[in-house]
């Protein structure tokens, strides 16, 4: 049985509107709205639901068959598990197959859901023996929820305080054994208190295009669509190493090939498709060359303070910071300077447009009469 509360939101903490671009963006990592209404073609469906089906990530595949195994032969719940990496990876997957392997329940929340002290009690009381509690964005929880976290996780009791004043007693209420999941793309801001706890902390790593391209080949079966391994390939190439973005061009792949096509998805079709939705082959959409085209244009390559690029491109410095930037910067087209953010050469040739950086000394400038900091 699983029960879910999924909550849409972006990593720095603001719940957006449902309109905002950035969370309806093809190659975003999050999961939108979008992505939860599609109905039978919604990302549960399209989920693995054992480690053999599970593509990539071998290193963490192997070490949790060797976890689970020691487990069920102790008779004992899974340890604390902490998984973290970028948002898309399949972290929530990874809990539905731990649950499905181990034959438990799993319930589903995330950290901004979890509001009172009693929400979390009345998560943890309803556990069964070995039943797993998966809480996604653990990076958001309260330090007073965290605080009711630490017995529950050690100890395995839930020490409550009934009443205020001279009143007030506390309560320690007994629960089962089970085991946390927590996922998180920032795992540098959990508190040292609370990532010490977890027994196993794993990381996920960006898919490789051979994995993400039998990734693409298994949803397309499920699908009920035709691929070719050069479609596949195609569309693999443009999920800039993440499954959730590959599943979803999928989608939209198959719908031109549909209406347009004869409903094979081969590389021809795939290329022109994406092309038509704006995302080349690196997988960069048209507000990713946005981004680049006004540092390169409007700044000679930079450097650009952080305000300055999100008043010329008309987008908020936090979306900027933790949307756009972070893929640019792993594929090494933009570079963060002391004096701001710049283009690289990589991105000029990629845009086929010159490489002209900006000569500017390092050193301080010399203040000249009538000039201000």
């Amino acid at each position: 049985m699983i029960k879910e509360n999924k909550i849409f939101s972006t990593d720095n903490g603001v719940n957006e509107p449902e309109d905002t671009d950035f969370e309806n963006r093809l190659v975003s990592g999050e999961l939108t709205r979008r992505d939860a209404e599609n109905g039978d073609d919604s990302e549960a469906s399209l989920r693995p639901t054992t480690l053999d089906e599970y593509v990539g990530q071998e290193g963490i595949k192997d070490n949790l068959r060797v976890f689970m195994q020691a487990a069920k032969n102790r008779g004992e719940s899974l340890d604390h598990l902490l998984l973290y990496g970028p948002p898309g990876l399949g972290k929530t997957t990874l809990a539905h197959i731990i649950a499905n392997e181990m034959g438990v329940n799993i319930r589903i929340t995330s950290g901004p859901a979890i509001e009172k002290q009693g929400d979390l009690a009345a998560l943890l009381t309803n556990l069964s023996h070995g039943d797993i509690l998966f809480i996604d964005e653990i990076h958001r929880l309260s330090r007073s929820i965290e605080e009711i976290l630490y017995p529950a996780m050690e100890d395995k009791v839930l020490d409550i305080i009934m009443g205020t004043g001279p009143a007030a007693r506390s309560i320690r209420i007994p629960l089962e054994q089970f085991t946390l999941i927590g996922a998180t793309t920032r795992a540098g801001q959990l508190s040292s208190p609370l990532r010490d706890r977890f027994g196993m902390v794993m990381r996920l790593d960006l898919y490789t295009p051979e994995e993400l391209a039998l990734i693409v080949t298994r949803s397309a079966g499920i699908l009920e669509t035709v691929i070719t391994p050069e479609g596949a390939t195609e569309i693999a190439l443009r999920s800039r190493g993440t499954p959730r973005i590959a599943n979803r061009l999928l989608r939209r792949v198959r719908d031109f090939a549909q209406v347009l096509g004869d409903g094979v998805i081969d590389a021809k079709t795939a290329a022109t498709a994406l092309e038509r939705l704006e995302v080349d082959r690196l997988g960069l959409d048209s507000v990713d060359r946005k981004m680049l085209l006004s540092i390169i244009k409007n700044f000679d390559c930079g450097p650009v303070g952080l305000e300055t690029l999100a008043a010329t491109i008309g987008e908020e410095s936090v979306t900027i910071e933790d949307v756009y930037e972070p893929y640019l910067m792993q594929i090494g087209f933009v570079s963060r300077t002391p004096r701001g953010r710049c283009v690289t050469r990589l991105a000029c040739e990629h845009l086929g447009l010159p490489f002209r950086p900006s000569v500017q000394s390092d050193a301080p400038r010399q203040l000249s009469l009538g000039d201000t900091e």
